[in-house]
């Protein structure tokens, strides 16, 4: 009895019209955020002088740094706050399988971490996505067990890299829609899952090199996997693609903010 007085207050407050409008608004405001990423990394690809970091903590303080900028991280941190709270909601009243509801969990955790980044920024704060990367590494490694550690958070970044590549190719994504976006839309959107499943893979692949030389500055984050890409053979056409994968999915999700199943 009590279990379905949670779902069912839990049922009605996903169904409130602002929290849907704030779960969409999170989805406008990741795409505006895999746009700036991805006009990042092209610099960097380039050598057209960008001193951001090609990762989220590059984007958000390119969007502190100016007035719509700024009116945009607000509704950002509003927004992914919804969207993690709804997510939350989703894994209390679905009726998915248990694998399902874990990741409505873990996409729940994930915005409302990036609700607060955001409101760091929003702030005044600062950080770098790779140095907190190293500290994070740091820490892992000062523990019992530490390298097994990092190297378990590495496959995990891989499994969910792999997950990106295997929802675009096969295109799962269609099913968070409420209707078919279009083919022009469709084709985006697999080319950016692909090409963010392939970013995160070697984010995770750092993670597990800098157990294996017990060096913790080699976990350098998205910015540090997007600039290893740069050195490998035609890096700077490896990186390009992968930067345009980002402007795709930053369209994708733009798109998504008004069809998404909410």
């Amino acid at each position: 009895m009590e279990e379905h007085s949670v779902k069912q207050a839990a049922r009605e407050a996903g169904n409130q019209d602002a929290l849907q409008m704030a779960a969409r608004a999170g989805y406008a405001v990741n795409g505006v955020l895999h746009l700036l990423i991805g006009w990042i990394a092209l610099q960097v690809a380039w050598g057209l002088g960008g001193s951001g970091s090609a990762d989220q903590s590059g984007a958000l303080s390119a969007l502190a740094s100016n007035t719509v900028g700024m009116v945009i991280l607000w509704v950002g941190v509003i927004g992914w706050l919804g969207l993690g709270l709804w997510q939350l909601i989703q894994a209390i009243v679905s009726r998915d399988e248990a694998k399902e509801r874990l990741k409505y969990v873990a996409k729940g955790i994930t915005y409302l971490v990036l609700s607060w980044t955001a409101f760091g920024f929003a702030r005044g704060g600062s950080s770098s996505s790779s140095e907190q990367s190293s500290d994070f590494t740091t820490t892992l490694m000062s523990q019992p067990l530490g390298t097994a550690l990092v190297v378990i958070v590495g496959l995990v970044v891989i499994g969910v890299g792999a997950y990106h590549v295997h929802k675009g190719w096969k295109r799962k994504f269609l099913s968070d829609l409420v209707e078919h976006p279009g083919p022009a839309v469709e084709k985006l959107a697999r080319f950016g899952y692909i090409a963010k499943g392939v970013a995160l893979v070697v984010v995770g692949g750092l993670f597990v090199l800098a157990a294996v030389q017990n060096d913790p500055e080699e976990a350098t984050g998205l910015d540090g996997a997007l600039k290893t890409m740069l050195e490998a053979p035609a890096g700077q056409w490896l990186l390009t693609l992968v930067a345009l994968g980002f402007v795709a999915f930053g369209i994708y999700s733009l798109v998504r903010a008004k069809k998404a199943r909410v």
